[in-house]
């Protein structure tokens, strides 16, 4: 039983590449890398399924971490108001207790 040979993804991209810029024709291509048209096409629908990731430049990325941030922001803000409202609560106290209020 012959094993599967593996291709990197800059692999596929170039035989993909070779069909879409080069217009050569797919079974050519599958006659050369000794490919099934089958895994071509899916190569195909994964590439184009997947090509607007190459377009985001991490854009994704920086909005999650930009969300995550503003998260932690908002906890810290938070627990300040509480702090300050456990301060505040406690200067009342002490000028009833004093006399003053």
């Amino acid at each position: 039983m012959a094993s599967r040979r593996q291709f990197s993804g800059q692999q596929k991209v170039q035989i993909l590449r070779r069909h879409l810029l080069e217009q050569e024709p797919v079974s050519d291509i599958c006659d050369a890398y000794d490919l099934s048209p089958n895994v071509f096409y899916r190569w195909q629908k994964q590439f184009f399924q997947q090509g607007a990731a190459a377009f985001e430049n991490g854009r994704g990325k920086l909005e999650k971490n930009l969300k995550k941030k503003v998260s932690k922001l908002e906890e810290k803000i938070a627990h300040k108001d509480e702090v300050i409202a456990e301060i505040m609560q406690s200067h009342v106290d002490l000028k009833k207790k004093l006399g003053d209020l």
